[in-house]
């Protein structure tokens, strides 16, 4: 667990980030929002003592980390930046194995580790092992820094902007390659973007920031329903609130008894995708599957009824 208590950060006399505070949960991630100059790479750079706090303090499972020498607190904490940040004329394996190197792991063990997390990022290790970052794609890059990241299986990750320089589709594959694997491992990552959408998909709570202040701290839904400001309501964007709410549900909450023409979706499929399946075919209803067996169906009126939220 993090907690941030109070944090502040002044530059010439005008406050990058003004007495923040706020906890995040372990095996969680926080997406950190703000527009530029709000205060979220400083508060996130705090984190890890990369930006020294002009008062406040940062606990990691209730020890200060003023309190801890900076560079075992930055071994302890992955870090993942847009761009990837590789060292060009290192391996790939020699890349993700760097701080385990520092930290004294054997070379059977580092080796073991690099498979198992290129394994985990669906990348081949015999593929991938000995290529050079200038040989990856730019996805592919960007999987190799967030491995390294991970590689000395830190306490914490943080990322800033990680996918940033991401085409979209390249970009959502990432966002959910992140999503899956901090499920497999449990990870607790903080991660800051400028993106609502971005923080509305990966985060179980999402921070607001704006002007250096935290202007509101909860669950997406929460994000989405009750904006706290103008600000917040203007960056979940007013015309596409209810779809960014669809986004987060699948289809197994609101599924029903009863059958419907077509292909079936998944239990698992968003009612955002189920609404444009509805929409594109025409139909009032799309019939749904739990692993390949029907399960009954769901309506485009309930789907309406949940994009319109609680009355």
């Amino acid at each position: 667990m993090i907690e941030i208590d109070r944090i502040t950060k002044i530059y010439d006399d005008v406050a990058a980030v003004d007495s923040v505070s706020m906890t995040v949960e372990s095996a969680t991630i926080t997406v950190i929002v703000g527009t530029s100059g709000s205060g979220k790479t400083t508060l996130l750079r705090m984190i890890n003592r990369l930006v020294e706090p002009s008062s406040g303090e940062v606990r990691i499972n209730g020890e200060p980390t003023s309190a801890i020498e900076k560079h075992v607190l930055r071994r302890r904490i992955g870090y993942a930046i847009q761009g990837h940040g590789l060292f060009p004329h290192h391996t790939v394996a020699r890349n993700i194995g760097a701080v385990p190197e520092l930290l004294g792991w054997t070379k059977e063990k580092i080796r073991a580790r690099v498979d198992d997390l290129l394994t985990l990022f669906s990348m081949d290790p015999a593929q991938f092992r000995d290529r050079y970052p200038s040989e990856l794609s730019g996805g592919e890059k960007q999987r190799v820094g967030v491995a390294r990241a991970l590689a000395s299986r830190p306490d914490l990750l943080l990322m800033d902007e990680p996918f940033g320089a991401l085409d979209p589709i390249i970009r959502a594959r990432a966002q959910q390659d992140l999503r899956r694997i901090q499920r497999a491992l449990g990870s607790t990552i903080v991660l800051v973007t400028h993106d609502m959408e971005e923080a509305i998909h990966l985060g179980d709570r999402v921070a607001v920031m704006d002007a250096g202040r935290l202007v509101q701290y909860g669950a997406p839904a929460e994000i989405i329903l009750h904006p706290a400001t103008d600000f917040v309501a203007e960056m979940v964007g007013g015309v596409d609130r209810p779809l960014r709410l669809l986004s987060l549900a699948p289809v197994s909450e609101i599924v029903e008894p009863g059958d419907a023409a077509g292909e079936a979706l998944d239990s698992h499929t968003s009612l955002r995708d189920a609404l444009s399946a509805c929409l594109w075919t025409g139909r009032d209803a799309v019939p749904v599957a739990c692993d390949g067996a029907l399960v009954g169906r769901v309506t485009l009126d309930a789907i309406r009824a949940r994009a319109a939220g609680p009355q």
